[in-house]
């Protein structure tokens, strides 16, 4: 069966795929010029016809050159695209001894196509480009300490790089040894260079390269800063970040959208209708007047030239292309035009809490001495006795009390003993020392004062973790730690809801007091906690009741059942994940939350952009195919045909100038808790709020 598109169209957003349209360009101003030349010709110089035709087969010759391949090329495949229908246009104007407007057709659809072909280069070469970023070799550190060149294709996982000052990353990896700052623009969008140290221990971090913590990972086509460092590989060339963001791009680019869908059902019924027209308009001439069946002729393949959509087909392709290659340059990877539409439809949005709206690594958030103790003594205490113990709050404690406590008021503690489920025992300068939670107060006898029992209380009813501190026969006070929020959290939040989602969802495994705490920190309209993850799944249906269109935002592995039932999944920090890059219909390479308002605001201006493509495209074809019957030429034709079909494309191509710092403008960021910010609760230079 025989379908009908332009080249270009749903299926192959490149066209004929000509080295970006700079041959077909060349070609177009060979058969301008031969064109001029023949108007020259003939009007100026009075030359025989025998010159002119020459000159305006010439014409049709350079212009048709690639329509005529390309219209070779859709006919094999069973394909009636819009340059067969141009070829047919001029033979039949050949035909009827009508050369120079064969000549004119030719020209002005090749330069059209040219130009509309070179323009929608701009808006696949700055993500294809990305694929030429990473260097092509690279230099590896032998044993010995000898170096050796090796192209990046031989690189193995394990395999010892060197990267020197200012240099091109060769692989993805992690830091083994030295320092830098890393400009990771290509792969994150993130505009300033992110600070790498290294892991603390080598052979852990290649065995699970995905728990390495961002300050020590680096990826393949980023720029290295002032510091030379060694690079432990991780992926192999075929599988790098990079990679996989070329490969994911380039399969979104043919997936069709819902506007494209609609214009594919659309061509079913309009092409049929274009083709019974040209009949009935040559029948009409030929049955009802006494013209010559040249003239009749001549018509209908105006009638054809004029109802042809190539606006139409190229006018949803070209403003998805541009929208998933600016979302590209901002660090989102869009898979496809499908996704990019309905984020800008979407009505409720989930957020997962740890790791989404918080930083997913706890903090201390709360010091708060008991009646005759110091705050002091509290974290001296404290972080002498977590300094001994393996527990991840423990680590949060010591991670955080260290940067507050100096050296000088530091204490030793000997005899730790962890007490499952409740705490710590140890000794501090000969005394007992009891930290832990109100269990292991009330299992050695003990009853809290009233006022530690009273922020323990307030401390819990705010979502904090607690941990009493007991020395000799003295309460010190206590301690609250939590998953602290985000700081652009909240900022993001209101953006959101400034954009018209009206519902705004937080949903955690954590306790509901975790949650609520949260959800009140960053403005969630609610906040569901203590969600399994078929709950989880469950939340997300409710949420989409009333047909409403829902999107989920979370980590992309373990909120993977969540994204997939809603209509959009959205991945936070994808980069370095490949089961987020994969799982997530939208996946934001950086941790950056303030890029999702940016994302909504961009998939409403493709949208929008579309719609006005598609009703510019159908007033120019309601007005040329009347005018054709009415007298109007060829030229003229073609000029408006193809001009209507440039425009669409220099609209659509307006998405890759999008503002990405209007959203950002005024939300306040926080550097990520990577092991080495003393303190990751917002503000940092607040802690502890309730001394």
């Amino acid at each position: 069966m025989f379908t009908f598109m332009r080249d270009g169209g749903p299926d192959d957003h490149q066209h004929t795929g000509h080295g970006d349209g700079r041959w077909e360009l060349c070609f177009a101003i060979a058969a301008g010029i031969t064109y001029l030349a023949a108007l020259v010709a003939e009007f100026g110089l009075g030359a025989p016809a025998t010159v002119t035709n020459a000159l305006y087969l010439a014409t049709c010759g350079f212009g048709g050159f690639f329509t005529v391949r390309g219209a070779w090329g859709s006919v094999r495949r069973g394909r009636f695209e819009v340059d067969f229908l141009m070829i047919v246009a001029a033979a039949g104007a050949v035909a009827v001894g009508r050369l120079a407007e064969a000549a004119v057709l030719l020209f002005l659809f090749s330069i059209g196509h040219a130009l509309e072909e070179y323009a929608l280069g701009r808006a696949t070469r700055s993500i294809r480009a990305l694929a030429e970023l990473a260097p092509r070799t690279a230099t590896v550190r032998a044993p010995g300490g000898l170096t050796a060149e090796r192209p990046v294709e031989r690189l193995g996982i394990g395999d010892v790089v060197v990267v020197r000052p200012h240099a091109r990353i060769p692989a993805d990896g992690f830091v083994s040894d030295g320092r830098t700052a890393v400009d990771q623009s290509a792969v994150t969008g993130e505009s300033i260079p992110a600070e790498k140290t290294p892991v603390a221990d080598v052979t852990a971090a290649l065995a699970h390269p995905e728990a390495v913590a961002a300050c020590s990972r680096v990826f393949a086509g980023t720029v290295n800063g002032p510091g030379a460092f060694d690079l432990v590989v991780t992926a192999a060339a075929a599988d790098t970040t990079l990679a996989r963001v070329v490969r994911l791009v380039t399969e979104a680019e043919s997936a069709p959208s819902p506007s494209q869908r609609f214009i594919d059902r659309f061509q079913r019924f309009y092409v049929p209708a274009v083709l019974g027209a040209v009949a009935a308009v040559l029948a009409g001439g030929i049955l009802l007047t006494t013209e010559p069946f040249g003239d009749s002729f001549y018509r209908a393949m105006l009638v054809l030239v004029a109802a042809s959509p190539c606006a139409l087909a190229i006018a949803t392709p070209a403003a998805v292309l541009a929208g998933i290659s600016r979302a590209g340059r901002a660090g989102v990877l869009v898979k496809g035009g499908a996704p990019l539409e309905t984020l800008g439809r979407v009505e409720a949005m989930a957020f997962d809490k740890t790791g989404t709206l918080t930083w997913g690594r706890p903090g201390v958030s709360d010091t708060i001495p008991a009646r005759g103790a110091t705050t002091a003594e509290l974290r001296a205490v404290a972080l002498a006795v977590e300094s001994l113990s393996d527990h991840p709050l423990a680590g949060a404690v010591v991670r955080d009390l260290s940067a507050v406590v100096p050296g000088p008021e530091r204490l030793t503690a000997t005899e730790l003993e962890a007490v499952t489920g409740r705490g710590v025992r140890a000794r501090v300068g000969g005394d007992a020392v009891l930290l832990g939670n109100t269990r292991l107060m009330a299992d050695a006898g003990l009853q809290l004062p009233d006022d530690v029992a009273s922020a323990v209380g307030q401390l819990q009813s705010d979502g904090r973790t607690t941990m009493v501190v007991r020395r000799g026969d003295r309460f010190l006070g206590v301690i609250g730690v939590m998953d602290a929020p985000r700081r652009e959290a909240r900022d993001t939040l209101a953006a959101l809801r400034d954009a018209g989602i009206r519902d705004l969802v937080l949903i955690s495994g954590d306790n509901q007091l975790v949650a609520g705490s949260v959800g009140r920190a960053v403005g969630a309209d609610r906040a569901l906690g203590e969600l399994l993850p078929e709950d989880k799944v469950a939340a997300i249906r409710e949420l989409g009741s009333g047909q409403r269109v829902t999107a989920m935002v979370g980590d992309g592995v373990n909120d993977a059942p969540a994204m997939a039932t809603a209509n959009l999944g959205i991945a936070m920090g994808a980069a370095g994940s490949a089961v987020a890059l994969e799982t997530a219909d939208i996946a934001l390479m950086s941790d950056d939350l303030g890029r999702v308002p940016f994302m909504v605001r961009l998939s409403r201006a493709t949208t929008r952009l579309i719609r006005q493509n598609l009703v510019a495209a159908l007033v120019v074809v309601a007005f040329l195919v009347p005018a054709s019957l009415l007298g109007l030429t060829m030229g003229p034709i073609v000029f408006l045909h193809e001009g209507s079909t440039i425009l669409v494309v220099l609209n659509a191509l307006r998405l890759l100038r999008f503002d990405l710092d209007r959203d950002h403008h005024g939300i306040v960021h926080e550097e990520r808790p990577d092991g080495r910010v003393a303190v990751a609760a917002a503000p940092r230079e607040e802690l502890p709020r309730r001394d």
